[in-house]
């Protein structure tokens, strides 16, 4: 007999396990534990607009239907990659309606709120602020750069978590053992690592979880009727493993290239390392990560190590050349000096001050001393004039201004005591005692 007979309902495990009540909502305690802002809300019967903000099966669609539950609102939703601001205004139409025959006031839910423009997103300003609506917006995306401005400063934002191993885990319990909505009345036995693997392919997304769990139990309806154990190799052998979540587009692009910079700045080997393996397997392409570690090469180690550039490139060449998986071990190699180099933002610095002060003062021209004279009129000008070649001179140095009049005093580079840069920090200091010293002389 299938184990699909034995369901209490034909729809997915996942939409039959999703909470009712606050207090079965998972992994979302920061906001829905006794005294946090949801469950203070709801205490008080005072929802206001809200943005939920989270990845995928973290609890945004549960959490707008139990709020819309707990406050005995009529709960109505779109979802903006299908509907438009002809369907919001046929929603505003009956939900001043029910207000106006005083019945109850609406929440409208609006899945992928950010796949509205920002014209569309208009459409919901007098009705949210005029309450004839509650907004319930759910977002994968950052609302800060998704949601006009307007928008934002009419609804709370709450960020959803990902759901942790045990959350997810606790979820798939739940789901094993309920005999109304879950699988309860197939006596499953289910080998604790295999709930484990599962939360672990999950990756934070609920639905997944149980979607997962769903199908597993279908494939192995064989072994589920003879009540045999289900176990990891069981998953393995089933079912494909699901790839890390990771827009590279969207926010995850953002903050994982971001930790991946940072992990490398704070000489923390094994962080670098692990964002890297995050990025590669959730897709990002090889070549995108080496143009950030040249980048790196050049801004956080410099001088310190002139090595890194050449190394970094290196690892570009050979990621090119070999392709993945095989080039992703260049990266890893390059990685892995990067993160271990002294560091030094010298370089960066200096070129910023640089900049900064060329962008102030203009187009000033260079001194006339370090002019060619190619001509007799460039001569007559003074081009040239009073030039001192610095090989004439000994150790190759010579008391010569190269800046321009009123910059002459001007420093942008400061290397630090750290690496390579020690030693240029020295060779700079000799060189100005010198120039120093035969200033003078010459006087």
């Amino acid at each position: 007999m299938s184990t699909r007979s034995h369901s209490q309902s034909s729809a997915p495990l996942a939409d039959r396990m999703r909470p009712e009540t606050l207090a079965e909502v998972l992994g979302q305690s920061h906001l829905t534990a006794e005294g946090k802002i949801l469950y203070e809300s709801l205490a008080k019967n005072r929802i206001p607009s809200l943005i939920f903000w989270g990845p995928p099966g973290c609890g945004k669609t549960t959490l707008s239907r139990v709020v819309a539950r707990e406050t005995n609102c009529r709960f109505v939703a779109l979802s903006a990659v299908l509907a438009g601001v002809k369907e919001v205004r046929e929603v505003v139409g009956r939900a001043r309606g029910e207000l106006q025959a005083g019945g109850v006031g609406t929440i409208l839910f609006v899945d992928e709120i950010h796949r509205f423009n920002k014209g569309q997103q208009d459409a919901f300003l007098p009705f949210v602020e005029d309450g004839t609506i509650t907004l319930i917006g759910a977002t994968t995306e950052n609302p800060s750069f998704e949601l006009n401005g307007a928008l934002l400063s009419r609804c709370q934002v709450m960020v959803l978590q990902p759901l942790d191993s045990s959350s997810l885990i606790q979820l798939l319990r739940r789901a094993v053992d309920d005999d109304e909505r879950g699988l309860g009345r197939l006596n499953l036995d289910l080998a604790d690592s295999l709930l484990a693997e599962i939360a672990c392919q999950a990756d934070g997304d609920a639905r997944y979880a149980l979607n997962l769990l769903d199908a597993l139990v279908d494939v192995m309806g064989q072994k589920v009727s003879e009540g045999k154990q289900l176990v990891v190799a069981d998953l393995k052998n089933s079912l494909n493993r699901r790839a890390t979540l990771y827009d590279k587009k969207g926010d995850s692009h953002y903050n994982l290239i971001s930790a991946f910079h940072k992990s490398m700045r704070g000489s923390d080997v094994d962080a670098s390392l692990y964002w890297l393996a995050r990025m590669l397997e959730g897709g990002e392409e090889g070549i995108y990560i080496a143009r950030r570690m040249v980048r790196f090469a050049s801004e956080d180690i410099g001088n310190a190590d002139p090595q890194a550039l050449a190394i970094t490139l290196q690892a570009k060449e050979s990621y090119h050349f070999l392709g993945s998986p095989e080039g992703d071990l260049a990266l890893a190699q390059a990685v892995i000096y990067l993160a271990c180099a002294p560091k030094s933002n010298s370089a960066y610095r200096a070129f910023k001050a640089a900049q900064a002060c060329a962008k102030k003062n203009g187009s000033l021209p260079p001194p006339a001393h370090i002019l060619n004279a190619p001509t007799s009129l460039m001569k007559q000008l003074g081009y040239g004039e009073g030039y001192r070649y610095a090989h004439d001179y000994e150790g190759g140095i010579v008391s010569q201004t190269y800046l321009p009049e009123p910059l002459t005093r001007e420093k942008f580079y400061h290397p630090v005591e750290r690496g390579q840069e020690r030693e240029i920090a020295r060779r700079l200091a000799y060189w100005q005692r010198l120039k120093k010293e035969r200033e003078e002389e010459s006087v």
